[in-house]
């Protein structure tokens, strides 16, 4: 019983830890919600009477602005009279509350949303303006729930995660091989740079086609690609240090992106460029994060069913054994570092087309969240173990974490000290867990 349940934890740990983070945040942030939309706007007309005389308070966003217009529209319908619809602060409430009293008409019902119903000036409407009577506050009915768990939040977790996701799938391979590659926050830079330069001078700038920007999104992608090819030749042939390699090849490759750009951010792109970054024609789910989950998909079937995984875990288990046995070393090497590149320079693309301009600011320690994300998820740092599930799961982890700490007011100092003890412990169990 005891070696199947260490067995279980050793092979899902993570998966029971990330379980255990979103428990923890969906239990702290519990607290009173809304009905929204069709729901909220079915609910109060409900508590409204044919021949009754109502108002509408609501704060001036969109989304309170047409929850006001489909309510006093179904209202009118239902045979009652409008006499205002306040779209603004509880300073232009009070206004139209005494003007509604100068003409002496009373008001059997104010309809807001459970914010504006909660403001002082509503609250003592029957007190400041007797000629309206005393109305009835209406208000769509509440229910508790997790702010952690609303939709938009989730989806928001995944599309944040979703590059450093992407990138991390390449550092795995990396770091299975026992290696390491710092040059990933910079080359996303460069892509980045490399797609919306290549729009702006070739392509058409804001005029640009999708083969353009197609083209563009090749080319960083391929550029990065040959950046980690480099990287990987210098360790192959001269034996030269992973981290001495990929830490100069991180400052060479910023050091392009900053000329490149001249030290400035390009912007002049078109708007359909953020498809990819911003899209959602699936179900509402961001094709960034659909376009991540595709990635791992297919980097678990490289890893489990083709030569190359094995080959990746031989090399980073035993490199001299691997070559004795016939897998070609340099070769797995090559591979991946050169997937490396190209799964940063896609990273690049994926930035880009989110914020709509390149800059070679740019993935600012983002090696460091990328290996964070690798090393949580369960891959070892002395090479031979890991899985993409793994990081999948370390790059929620750390993602549940950040947007947590976010939603309960953490401040952010504290956030990079949590974060260093959690990548800190990771470490500390993959070695106790060696012994």
């Amino acid at each position: 019983m005891k070696r199947p349940l260490l067995r279980l934890l050793s092979d899902h740990g993570m998966i029971l830890v990330l379980a255990a983070l979103c428990a923890f945040f969906s239990l702290v942030t519990l607290t009173d919600q809304s009905v929204t939309g069709e729901a909220a706007v079915a609910q109060v007309v409900k508590e409204v009477k044919a021949g009754q005389t109502v108002m509408v308070v609501v704060r001036p966003s969109a989304e309170d602005s047409a929850y006001a217009d489909a309510v006093a529209a179904q209202v009118k319908a239902a045979g009652a009279t409008v006499a205002a619809v306040v779209k603004g602060a509880p300073a232009d409430v009070r206004a139209a509350l005494e003007k509604q009293a100068a003409t002496g008409a009373k008001v059997d019902a104010i309809l807001g949303t459970d914010e504006t119903t909660r403001w002082l000036v509503l609250e003592e409407v029957a007190k400041d303006f007797a000629p309206l009577g005393t109305p009835r506050l209406v208000k769509p009915d509440s229910y508790r729930w997790p702010n952690f768990l609303k939709g938009d939040n989730l989806l928001n977790i995944a599309n944040q995660i979703a590059v450093i996701a992407i990138i991390a799938i390449g550092m795995t391979m990396v770091i299975i091989t026992a290696g390491i590659d710092l040059s990933v926050g910079s080359l996303l830079a460069l892509a980045a740079v490399l797609v919306s330069w290549f729009i702006r001078e070739k392509a058409g700038a804001l005029e640009a086609g999708t083969g353009g920007m197609v083209l563009a999104s090749a080319v960083a992608i391929l550029a990065c690609g040959l950046a980690g090819g480099f990287s990987g030749l210098m360790i192959t042939r001269f034996s030269i240090p992973p981290f001495i390699v990929t830490l100069a090849m991180m400052l060479v490759t910023s050091g392009f992106a900053y000329t490149l750009a001249e030290g400035q951010s390009i912007y002049q792109i078109p708007d359909t460029f953020v498809w990819l970054g911003r899209g959602a024609d699936v179900l509402g789910i961001p094709n960034a994060v659909l376009l991540m989950l595709l990635l791992y998909v297919a980097a678990h079937l490289v890893m489990t069913q083709m030569r190359i995984g094995r080959y990746l875990y031989a090399v980073g288990g035993n490199r001299e054994a691997a070559h004795i046995s016939g897998v070609p070393v340099e070769r797995v090497l090559m591979f991946a570092y050169v997937a490396s590149g190209l799964l940063a320079g896609l990273g690049g693309v994926v930035m880009a087309s989110q914020l709509k301009s390149g800059s070679p600011t740019y993935g600012g320690m983002y090696e460091l969240y990328v290996i964070a994300a690798v090393v949580v998820g369960g891959t070892s740092l002395s090479g031979g173990k890991g899985s993409m599930i793994g990081t999948l799961t370390g790059a929620f982890i750390i993602a549940v974490i950040q947007n947590g700490m976010n939603l309960t007011n953490v401040e952010s100092y504290t956030q990079k000290v949590v974060l260093g003890a959690v990548i800190l412990g990771a470490v500390l169990v993959d070695k106790v867990r060696g012994k």
